[in-house]
Formats: structure tokens, C-alpha cells, sequence
């Protein structure tokens, strides 16, 4: 504990008595401060003791003591040392009745305590109580660091909240809540989501302070802290309490920040050798070679190598590229995806790694994530928190580039193609898969693409491609040449026919002419294409460049 004015009363050497204010004696002491101006005020910073001898001061006129007192307390010095035997035998009535009237402590110093010997005991009381601090903080740090090394972040949260006599909480870098102690300190702790956002604006290293304001039971002071070493921090600390931390406590506080920095925050040596092992176990698995695969991932990827997994694929493109789909999905995307989609800053690949790999984090299943070149390979449990994570994330960036409309600009907009749920040995297939569903989605405008979804649908929307209707204008163009001139309708015509599956009865009654007329008709669009309508591949040709023709009217 600090120095108070109850302890330099008790303190036997000073001999010190009490002429008022006696309930506030427990206020700590900042410093002791001589001063026989008569004002003092602008040289307080609070908390002092002021010793006076009243050389300069008329301590006898009430009015005079009544001005004087009132300015002292309103700096905020907390108590008054008046030195009798010096120039007053006693202490004044006037003072006396002053520092009642407005509550200041006024000690009266006997002549045989020279004031120094008070500051020297306030500067030895404050000596002592940063020394037990330090200590103190040491034993905190020794305490944290075994728990973080038996306990994990868990067990670190716990001691200190134990440390500061509260609650601690850890946050991801999505502002979701990892982790508190104790238990019943998670809803508060969920309360304090969008002040982690706001945080992980701020360049790291960053800190805050929220709460605390005193209209409710539940209302703590907490403090916010970014924990890592990066430019954008990867998770936060919040510590809460019923008042603001002492020194030990913050001693405290700043070793747990250190110490959660290096259990969540991987080196760069340790996370490229990750990624190398990464990108080898998926060599092998794109190879066919699966148990090779698994002898070099070991542990380091738990099961996700024996269950169902989804091959991600994704990869940038110029925002002047993208074109907005028609069909982009109308999914209302989660809160923290939103909050994602939100943050422009960046590589969107970076973005998408962390998303993936701290919701994987955050329940507890592994995840294989693989820089290659300009795309990013990601190979996640099926029906895991990683995969869904992407989904939503992906959903996010569509409402947003739906919203706003973008289509020019020098940014980078990120595409993803999902492959099917597979096992180890059709890795190969898979990841095949999703770069079909890729280049689905760049054709498309689309963020994100599962493979199931090609295979449900037409493939028209394929074919939305402007080298596909040119082809289908450059095919069909001499027919509608021929029908411009008003010597028979062929197009129509050849769409029947080929509607009706070559049935020359059935395309005719659908047309109002005789088969004999369709025939002919059949013949003069062989004719004019040099084509033979025998040919299936012809046919097919010319069925899917009517379906184009038509979609783009």
C-alpha cells in the first residue's frame, strides 16, 4: 500500500497530531511538499501534503484561511502539515475551523520534527510499496509463465484474473471471444465485441479503455489490449475490475501480454516451415500418393487427412474483370463476416487465410493452408468451421460488391472455387474440381462457387461469354441475312426443327406450314451454312447458339 496520512500519523519518529479531517486519513500520499507561498496551487499536481510554517500567510483571518484552504483542496492536496514553535505557538483558530469546514486533514507538526524528516518517510513509504510492487509483479510473472507453459492461454487467463481480483478474456482476430476466466465472466466479456473491432483498426500496438462508469453492478473498468507483433493484431486481452489497477496489477497485466503474445502469435521461421510441410503433404496428396502424404503431415494435422475434406481454391482479379452476376446468392452473410468484408485494407488472400485458419482455431479442427503463387490453397474438414467461415466471408464480399456496384478500379477482388467432399486418394480430382468451380465463378462474376452447384442448373449460364456469342453470331449471322430479305423465316425454322428433335410432322404443325416446306427450308439452311444437319455435333452447335442468341435478347 502506498503511504497514507493514517500511517504518517501512526508513524512514532513524527510525532505528528490531528487537528482535522480525521475521516480522511486514509488517502494516499503522494508526496510531501514545502511551500510557503501564499499560493501555492499552481505547483501541486495532487495528492501532496503541503508542510507550511505560515511565514507569508495571515493564518488568523478566517476569511483569509477560508480562501486558502478551499483552493488547496480543489487542487487536490490532501492534507495540510502546520509547524508549531516557528511563527505561530499554535495552529490558528481561523485555519483550524477552515479545514473543517471544507474537510482537509490538517496535522499539526511539533518543532522537534524538522520536515524533512517527513518527506523522508513519505519517499521511504513510497520506496517500500514500489519494491513489494516489483516483487510482487516478479511473483506474478513466474506465476503466469508456469501456467501458460502447463495451462495454456486457459490456464494464464485464470491466474490472472486471480492477479487483478477479476476477469480476463482472449479474443481472436475476428473479435470472438477464445476463452475466459472465470466462467461467468463470458457473457461480459461477449458484450465487448465491436470495442475489439474498433481496436484491431488501430495499429498494434494498441490499447484501450471502456466501461467503468459506475451505473451499474456490472459495469467494470476494463482494459483492451492487441496482442501481437504484425501490423494488424491477431487477437486481444481484456482485463476487467471494480477499479483501476495498481502497480502489481499491472505489472501483471503487461506479463500476460507478453506472455499471450508468444503462445498465439507463431514465428515466421516456425509458420514458413508449416507451410513448407503444408505444401509437400499436398503435393503428395495431388500426386496419389496419400499415405506418403500422411507420414510426413504426422500430427501435425490430426485426422483431417482420414475424413472428408474440401479442396478451397482462391485467387484474385482485377476489379475492372469482375462483372456483377445477376444471380449472386441472397444469403444475409454472419455479423463477423460483414465485419471482414468490411475491411478493404490488405491482400484479400491474406484476409481469407485468417479468417480460415482462426475459425478453424476457434473449434478446434485442423486446417491445411497453402500460399501458391498468386492463389491460395486450403484443404478443411467437410461441414467444419473453416469451410463455412469461407462460405461466409465469400457471401459478405458479394453483398458488398452487389451493393455497390463495382466494376472498375485498380483493386483486387477475391474469387473462390470449392471442390466436392472427397477422401486422400482423390485429392487429385478434387483439386480439379475446384479450380472448374473457379474458373465458374470468374466467368460468372461470382465470389464463390461450390462444384455441386455445377451440376444443378442449365449450362447456359456458362456460356455467358463473349467469345461464345461471338461465335454464335458469326454461326448464325447468314441465316439471319437470308430472313432479312423476307424469302422464308429459317431461323425460326431450324429452331423448331431442332426443338422437335428432327420430327418433321410435329416441327411443321408447330410452324402452320406442310413438312414438305420445313424440308426445303431444312435443306437452303444446310445450304447456306455448309453444314449437314445429319451431324450431331452440328446440330448441338447450332441449338446452343440459338439458346445464346436468344438469352442475350
Amino acid at each position: 500500500m502506498p503511504p497514507t496520512l493514517a500511517s504518517l500519523v501512526h508513524h512514532s519518529a513524527l510525532k505528528l497530531t490531528v487537528r482535522a479531517g480525521e475521516d480522511r486519513l486514509d488517502v494516499p500520499v503522494r508526496w510531501a511538499h514545502v511551500s510557503e507561498l501564499a499560493d501555492p496551487v499552481p505547483y501541486m499536481e495532487g495528492g501532496e501534503l503541503l508542510l507550511i510554517t505560515a511565514l507569508k500567510l495571515d493564518a488568523e483571518d478566517p476569511e483569509a484561511m477560508r480562501r486558502y484552504v478551499k483552493r488547496l483542496a480543489g487542487a487536490g492536496v490532501v492534507g495540510l502539515g502546520f509547524a508549531v514553535g516557528v511563527n505561530y505557538d499554535e495552529i490558528p483558530g481561523a485555519l483550524v475551523e477552515a479545514a473543517r469546514d471544507e474537510g482537509l486533514p490538517l496535522l499539526e507538526v511539533p518543532r522537534r520534527t524538522p520536515f524533512l524528516a517527513i518527506s523522508k518517510a513519505v519517499s521511504a513509504e513510497i520506496a517500500a510499496d514500489q519494491y513489494r510492487s516489483v516483487t510482487a509483479g516478479f511473483a506474478a510473472q513466474r506465476e503466469l509463465t508456469k501456467q501458460a507453459l502447463t495451462g495454456g492461454p486457459e490456464g494464464l487467463l485464470a491466474a490472472l484474473a486471480s492477479q487483478v481480483d477479476g476477469w480476463a478474456a482472449l479474443y481472436d482476430a475476428s473479435g470472438a471471444v477464445v476463452a475466459t476466466a472465470p466462467e461467468w465472466a463470458g457473457r461480459r466479456a461477449a458484450r465487448l465485441t465491436a470495442d475489439v473491432e474498433r481496436l484491431r483498426e488501430r495499429p498494434a500496438p494498441a490499447s484501450s479503455v471502456v466501461g467503468g462508469t459506475g451505473t451499474s453492478d456490472n459495469d467494470d473498468r476494463v482494459e483492451l489490449h492487441s496482442l501481437g507483433t504484425g501490423r494488424r493484431p491477431r487477437s486481444a486481452l481484456a482485463v476487467g475490475t471494480a477499479a483501476a489497477l495498481g502497480t502489481a496489477e499491472r505489472y501483471a497485466v503487461h506479463s500476460a501480454i507478453a506472455l499471450l503474445t508468444l503462445t498465439t502469435e507463431r514465428s515466421r521461421s516456425l509458420q514458413a516451415a508449416e507451410q513448407r510441410i503444408g505444401a509437400a503433404v499436398l503435393r503428395m496428396l495431388l500426386a496419389g500418393e496419400p499415405e506418403h502424404g500422411r507420414t510426413v503431415a504426422g500430427d501435425l494435422y490430426g485426422g483431417l487427412l482420414d475424413a472428408p475434406f474440401r479442396l478451397i481454391v482462391a485467387e484474385t482479379v482485377a476489379v475492372s474483370s469482375v462483372r456483377i452476376a445477376a444471380d449472386a446468392p441472397t444469403r444475409v452473410p454472419s455479423a463477423a463476416a460483414l465485419a471482414a468484408a468490411a475491411d478493404t485494407d490488405g491482400d484479400p488472400l491474406e484476409a481469407l487465410t485468417e479468417i480460415v485458419e482462426s475459425a478453424a482455431a476457434r473449434s478446434g479442427e485442423a486446417v491445411l493452408v497453402v500460399p501458391e503463387r498468386e492463389r491460395l490453397v486450403v484443404l478443411a474438414a467437410d461441414g467444419g468451421a473453416a469451410v463455412t467461415a469461407c462460405g461466409e466471408y465469400a457471401v459478405a464480399l458479394e453483398a458488398a460488391r452487389t451493393r455497390e456496384q463495382v466494376n472498375a478500379g485498380d483493386e483486387d477482388e477475391l474469387v473462390v472455387g470449392v471442390s466436392a467432399p472427397v477422401g486422400p486418394i482423390a485429392a487429385a480430382a478434387a483439386y480439379k474440381q475446384a479450380e472448374q468451380a473457379l474458373s465458374v465463378a470468374r466467368r460468372r462474376g461470382r465470389v464463390y462457387v461450390e462444384h455441386e452447384q455445377l451440376a444443378s442448373g442449365s449450362v447456359l449460364p456458362l456460356l455467358a461469354d463473349d467469345a461464345v456469342r461471338a461465335f454464335a453470331d458469326g454461326l448464325l449471322r447468314p441465316l439471319y441475312e437470308h430472313d432479312a430479305t423476307g424469302r422464308g423465316d429459317l431461323v425460326a425454322s431450324l429452331r423448331a426443327w431442332l426443338s422437335g428433335h428432327g420430327q418433321w410432322d410435329a416441327a411443321a404443325a408447330d410452324l402452320g406450314v406442310h413438312r414438305h416446306t420445313l424440308r426445303y427450308r431444312m435443306r437452303r439452311v444446310e445450304e447456306i451454312l455448309g453444314r449437314s444437319l445429319d451431324d450431331p455435333d452440328v446440330r448441338m452447335e447450332l441449338w446452343l447458339a440459338l439458346k445464346v442468341t436468344t438469352s442475350a435478347e
